[in-house]
């Protein structure tokens, strides 16, 4: 095989890189040549440093520019593909902002993209989880650009301190005339990420209302300084809100510890959560399938159980 050299396309705010770079970093460390990180941002001076701070990488490439503000996929995308020619591998994190950029590269590259990979056997060949993770496929790829996205829960993140790379200033492309930043809703949130929380309670339909889901799970989480989850059924009953769903179609997790309130235990939400360090489940049917993934069941009333382990607490 060609010689390696991976480019990771680093998430960030500008002042620093988000958690799921780190996992990608670690990813792209496996294949065994060069990382490199991309930071494509406006006033990132930050993020770029933050990033060449990063165990495990050899150079960071900063792109400045005020295109780059609000990570546009199209423009993002636009500055990895100007990239590509130096690089056998380009990694995304498989997050809502890696899954909106990866596909634009893949698609103007003529490469099929490598999706949700969790472990690397080699440079060409890596396993990804199917069928709602009850199967591995392992895929190999003879194309001669590897465009990866990777499931950040399968790898551990690398160090954030530690490393000295250089930073390279590059000249930007200009913006992609058709599409412009809008406008944007930030949901405000006092509690650890939900992608990246060590603890996390997660309540399900069982709870059977809004008032109830936060009477109950809050103080809970507000004692373990956890962040809040929710199963899809509890999401799509109103009870929670969107970003706090955990599963196949919402977030993929794997904190220290889990606690699963009133959930059943669907296969789409087990996909989410099963690589959990501990899991435990509260519920009242001793025969939900949450049972046979936690390392800890209690069958028991959650409005019983719940305050009750908030008083031990």
């Amino acid at each position: 095989m060609a010689d390696i050299k991976a480019l990771v396309v680093a998430e960030h705010d500008n002042a620093g890189i988000r958690p799921a770079t780190l996992n990608t970093v670690t990813a792209a460390g496996k294949l065994g040549g060069e990382v490199h990180v991309l930071i494509a941002g406006s006033g990132a001076a930050g993020a770029a440093s933050a990033a060449a701070a990063v165990s495990g990488v050899a150079k960071v490439l900063h792109a400045e520019g005020e295109q780059f503000a609000h990570g546009l996929a199209e423009n993002v995308a636009a500055q990895v593909l100007a990239l590509a020619p130096g690089y056998s591998h380009i990694l995304f994190a498989a997050t809502a902002s890696g899954k909106n950029i990866a596909p634009r590269v893949a698609a103007k590259l003529d490469v099929g993209q490598i999706s949700d990979i969790t472990k690397v056997d080699a440079p060409d060949t890596f396993e990804r989880p199917i069928y709602a993770g009850n199967a591995i496929a392992t895929v190999q790829s003879l194309d001669p650009v590897k465009v990866i996205t990777v499931r950040t829960t399968g790898f551990d993140p690398a160090a954030a301190t530690g490393g000295s790379a250089p930073v390279e200033m590059l000249t930007p492309g200009a913006a992609y005339a058709r599409s412009t930043f809008v406008g944007s809703e930030i949901a405000k949130n006092d509690r650890p990420e939900l992608t990246s929380a060590k603890i996390i309670v997660s309540g399900g339909r069982a709870m059977g209302s809004s008032d109830k889901f936060n009477e109950v799970l809050t103080p809970l989480a507000d004692k373990l300084g956890a962040a809040l989850g929710a199963s899809r059924a509890a999401v799509d009953a109103g009870y929670a809100p969107n970003d706090w769903q955990v599963g196949q179609t919402g977030k993929i997790v794997a904190p220290q510890l889990y606690i699963a309130a009133g959930i059943s235990g669907a296969i789409q939400h087990l996909a989410g959560m099963k690589d959990s360090k501990v899991i435990v489940a509260i519920n009242k049917d001793e025969e939900a399938p949450i049972f046979s993934v936690a390392d800890y069941g209690l069958v028991q009333d959650l409005f019983v159980a719940v305050p009750e382990l908030v008083k031990a607490l």
